[in-house]
């Protein structure tokens, strides 16, 4: 198939609301796409979806054969008391040859830090392990779902920047939720700004001059473009490639 995911018509009704209603979405191999809007618009709801733990309402998910994934969570609660270090805690789930474990430390810009205590790591670093762990599946596509909660503006830029880096050695697509819209958005090939539907989809340049993104998210928003200057008019190795028809904003009413 084309795509890693394809939505086609997807809903979810949770608890009597519906929570999205009639979502087509695409993601390719090497894209990296952002999932924006307000509290409440079931951006988590989708990704929970695409990784298996919501069943849809109606509609239908399409993924292709032997999809690997990646999941990067917006915390994860670990007791301050227990001792265990970075290595033991990215052993848990299985044994990982000390090799692999190194170079998904690499790749997360935390080489040093498999001896330390997880609860002696900052915010910045714990969400590096967090990487680091999701790495270790060597996945197709790497989901993360606010995982730069917490973090002040340019730790959340290193680890944008981390995330180029992953894609480019690895191939891997990369899909994320935020809220971050100063950094993220031109951390992205694509945009999809989500309120229970998509309302508009495209390029970072484009989706800023959206009027329904600009009404979600008010004029300001088009200054999120400065600080993280990234270019979209260019073709990834490993296959990710900038879609030309996303340089055509979608609006849905």
């Amino acid at each position: 198939m084309t795509f890693l995911v394809e939505t086609r018509g997807l809903s979810v009704r949770l608890g009597g609301s519906m929570v999205l209603d009639d979502v087509d979405f695409t993601i390719r191999r090497g894209e990296i796409v952002t999932i924006v809007g307000p509290n409440g618009s079931g951006k988590s709801t989708l990704l929970r979806t695409i990784l298996g733990g919501v069943r849809p309402s109606r509609g239908r998910i399409d993924r292709a054969p032997g999809l690997r994934l990646g999941y990067v969570p917006q915390r994860l609660a670990l007791d301050p008391t227990l001792p265990m270090t970075v290595t033991r805690f990215l052993g848990l789930t299985r044994r990982i040859p000390p090799r692999e474990r190194d170079a998904a430390l690499t790749r997360a810009g935390i080489p040093d830090l498999g001896g330390q205590q997880m609860a002696d790591l900052s915010g910045g670093q714990f969400q590096r392990v967090l990487l680091a762990r999701a790495i270790l599946e060597n996945p197709d596509l790497l989901i993360l779902d606010e995982a730069t909660a917490g973090l002040d503006q340019p730790g959340a830029a290193a680890f944008y920047r981390r995330l180029e880096e992953v894609r480019s050695e690895t191939g891997c697509a990369v899909l994320m939720v935020s809220h971050d819209l100063h950094v993220v958005m031109s951390a992205s090939d694509r945009v999809i700004c989500l309120n229970g539907h998509v309302c508009c989809e495209g390029t970072p340049q484009v989706v800023a001059e959206a009027p329904v993104y600009r009404a979600l998210f008010g004029e300001g928003t088009q200054g999120a473009l400065a600080l993280y200057r990234h270019r979209h008019d260019h073709r990834h190795d490993h296959g990710g490639a900038a879609d030309p028809d996303a340089t055509r904003v979608r609006e849905a009413g």
